[in-house]
């Protein structure tokens, strides 16, 4: 189970990475693709951090 969250997390954060450096490419929609990227970064860490304990 720690290796499915480590690997959705991982996704999750570099998808995030990329959809923030994408936004500035997206016309008239920078500010929800910023935002969205910025979520998935959050969720990446809050995976591990917040669900995992629980989890254990």
């Amino acid at each position: 189970m720690n290796v499915i969250a480590l690997i959705v997390s991982f996704v999750l954060f570099i998808g995030g990475l990329v959809i923030m450096g994408f936004a500035s490419e997206v016309t008239g929609w920078e500010g929800i693709t910023f935002i969205s990227g910025i979520i998935a970064v959050a969720l990446a860490f809050a995976i591990p951090v917040h669900v995992l304990g629980k989890l254990d």
